[in-house]
């Protein structure tokens, strides 16, 4: 956002992480920081993959905005929606399995002992 856009910059973040994933601490560092009045995102889907409609609708809440430079959607919303089932079913299955290896690992460890 610039100046003439009636806004100043004050910071700027940047990170590399999944949008399926929660742990993302600069984004959840700048989105629980009441001083930012706007985040400025490229597109929807850099500030998550999914259910970004409830992000905009809590900054709503308090008083804030997210900005979304390039709201063109290349695809139907629709289309769109039926990518992101798959993905989310995925990460929930990598997930699962990861989570029953090291829960395994550390039974494992713990016999040992």
């Amino acid at each position: 956002m610039s100046v003439t856009a009636g806004g100043k910059v004050v910071r700027v973040e940047s990170e590399i992480a999944s949008g399926m994933n929660g742990a993302r601490s600069k984004a959840r560092r700048l989105l629980a920081d009441p001083a930012v009045t706007a985040v400025v995102v490229e597109r929807k889907d850099r500030l998550g993959r999914m259910n970004v409609e409830l992000v905009e609708a809590a900054l709503s809440a308090s008083g804030r905005r997210l900005v979304v430079l390039d709201d063109g959607e290349a695809e139907d919303d629709l289309v769109r929606d039926m990518a992101e089932v798959p993905a989310s079913f995925c990460a929930r299955l990598y997930g699962r399995r990861s989570a029953k290896n090291r829960a395994r690992k550390a039974l494992e460890a713990a016999g040992h002992d």
